[in-house]
C-alpha cells in the first residue's frame, strides 16, 4: 500500500529536516554528556556551576514562577518587535521614494546602534516608568535597523528591466513600488527578520534589568542574587527556547510568503 502522494512528501520533508538537524543535536548532547560529566566527578559545588540534570530538574521544580515570569517577557518582545517593524517598513518607503530623506536619516539611525545599551536602558526606564512601554521602545532599538537595511538593500535589488517594463506603461511610483520593488525585498526582508528575532528576546531581557516588576531579566536578577545558578541556567534554556519559537515562526511564514525558492538558491 502506497502513501497517498501529499503525506508522503510531507515525510519525506521532514525526514530530512531531522536528518539536516542529526549533527547539532549530537553535538549538543555530547556537550550535555560531558558538562553532566565534569561536574560528577570533579564535584564542583552546585552553587558555582550545577549540572544540566539538576537544571531540569530545578526548573521543573520552579516551572509556575517560570511561565509566569515568560508571559511579561514575551509581551515586551512581541510588542517591541511590532512597533520595529512598523517604523522600519514606514522608514524604508519613506527614504526609498525620497533618497533625501535616505542621506539624511541612514546617519542617525546608525549612529543609533553606537548608543550602548547598558547606558540608553535605566535613562529610558527612567523617563517612561517601569511599565511595558520602555520594555516595548529598547527591543524595538535592538530589532529595528537590520529591518530597515535588509528593506533597502531589497528595493536596490529589483531588476532594472522590470522597472523599466512598468515605467514605459506609465505605472505610477507606488505601483512600481508595490509590483516590483516589495516583491524583490522579500528574501532580503526575510533575512533581517531572522536576525532581529533572535535580538528581540535579549533586548526584552535586557529591558527588564534596568527595571521591572516582572519577567525573565527579574527572575534571573533574583536568581543571581540569591546564589541560585541553577535557576538563572534554567532561565536562560527559557529564553532560548522562546528565541528558537520565535525563529521558527519566521520560517514558517516565510515559507507560506514565499513557497518559492529564492532565485539561484535551493529551498532549505
Amino acid at each position: 500500500m502506497t502513501l497517498p502522494r501529499p503525506l508522503d512528501s510531507r515525510l519525506a520533508a521532514l525526514s530530512a529536516a531531522l536528518y539536516r538537524a542529526l549533527p547539532a543535536l549530537l553535538a549538543g548532547l555530547a556537550f550535555l554528556a560531558a558538562w553532566e560529566l565534569y561536574v560528577g566527578l570533579s564535584g564542583i559545588k552546585p552553587s558555582i556551576l550545577p549540572a544540566p540534570s539538576r537544571i531540569v530538574l530545578q526548573g521543573w521544580l520552579n516551572r509556575a514562577a517560570l511561565i509566569s515570569n515568560t508571559w511579561p517577557t514575551l509581551g515586551a518582545t512581541l510588542g517591541g518587535f511590532a512597533l520595529s517593524l512598523a517604523f522600519a517598513f514606514g522608514a524604508s518607503i519613506l527614504m526609498d521614494f525620497a533618497p533625501f530623506m535616505r542621506r539624511a536619516l541612514l546617519p542617525i539611525f546608525i549612529a543609533s546602534q553606537t548608543l550602548p545599551l547598558v547606558a540608553i536602558a535605566p535613562l529610558v526606564v527612567l523617563w517612561f516608568g517601569f511599565g511595558l512601554l520602555p520594555k516595548i521602545l529598547l527591543v524595538a532599538l535592538v530589532t529595528f535597523f537590520p529591518l530597515l537595511v535588509a528593506l533597502l538593500q531589497g528595493y536596490e535589488s529589483t531588476d532594472r528591466d522590470i522597472a523599466e517594463l512598468l515605467n514605459s506603461m506609465k505605472a505610477s511610483r507606488w505601483r512600481i513600488f508595490r509590483l516590483a520593488r516589495l516583491p524583490s525585498a522579500l528574501p532580503y526582508f526575510f533575512a533581517g527578520l531572522r536576525i532581529s528575532i533572535t535580538y528581540a528576546v535579549v533586548g526584552a531581557i535586557f529591558a527588564e534589568y534596568a527595571g521591572a516588576a516582572s519577567g525573565l531579566g527579574i527572575y534571573i536578577l533574583n536568581a543571581k542574587n540569591n546564589f541560585r545558578p541553577d535557576l538563572v541556567l534554567a532561565a536562560v534554556v527559557v529564553s532560548a527556547v522562546l528565541t528558537l519559537c520565535l525563529f521558527g515562526l519566521t520560517l514558517l511564514i516565510e515559507r507560506l510568503l514565499m513557497p518559492w525558492p529564492p532565485s539561484g538558491e535551493r529551498r532549505r
